[in-house]
């Protein structure tokens, strides 16, 4: 029975002892982990302060940023001045060089006229004379029309301020022609619907 005891006493401490291992273990085991934790803990605030930038780093971004933004800037208005040029150029062109192709037009009008000119030393006949300048002039109307030239329409007309000028006032008139030109002093003409030159008439009082 003593030997029973002696058993049951070292089964006991066995026991014992295997609890306090693994207690021990356990315990180290929650060490180790609390010194990891407190070692990450303590690297963290490193690694921060590692990638936060120092005042002197984000000012110098900042003042490259600017120094971008300058030269968009610059090259932006450089780039536009030679636009505005360009377009003032082809502009002052235009104004100087639109009338070329009517000018161009109106030439063979001026070699029929020298040839007129030139035949009526020798011609005898005014009627013929006549005729030839009757198709110049048509000849250099027709020109024009192409242009977008047209002469204005004035006698028997309603006096119309958008189209005449009246120089003249001419009573005693029948009244039905009353307020109507009765005469076209000087021609007036329309360059595309806009008038150019206002027909100088008389109109019946």
């Amino acid at each position: 029975m003593s030997e029973k005891i002696n058993e049951e006493i070292k089964d006991m401490n066995e026991s014992e002892q295997a609890t306090d291992n693994a207690e021990g273990n356990n315990n180290t085991e929650t060490a180790s982990a609390e010194a990891n934790a407190e070692t990450s803990a303590e690297d963290a605030p490193a690694e921060e302060e590692k990638k936060e930038l120092t005042v002197e780093e984000k000012l110098a971004q900042a003042e490259a940023v600017i120094e971008e933004l300058k030269k968009q800037a610059l090259y932006k208005q450089a780039e536009f001045d030679n636009f505005r040029k360009r377009v003032m150029k082809e502009k002052a062109e235009l104004i100087l060089n639109g009338g070329s192709k009517v000018i161009t037009n109106l030439l063979p009008f001026i070699d029929d006229l020298e040839r007129a000119d030139k035949n009526m030393e020798a011609l005898e006949d005014v009627a013929a004379v006549k005729e030839g300048v009757a198709l110049i002039i048509d000849k250099f109307l027709k020109i024009l029309a192409k242009e977008g030239l047209q002469k204005i329409d004035a006698v028997g007309k309603d006096f119309d301020t958008d189209f005449h000028e009246a120089i003249a006032m001419v009573p005693g008139l029948p009244e039905d022609q009353k307020n109507k030109v009765i005469d076209c002093v000087e021609c007036g003409y329309t360059l595309n619907g806009n008038v150019i030159r206002h027909a100088k008439v008389a109109v019946a009082q």
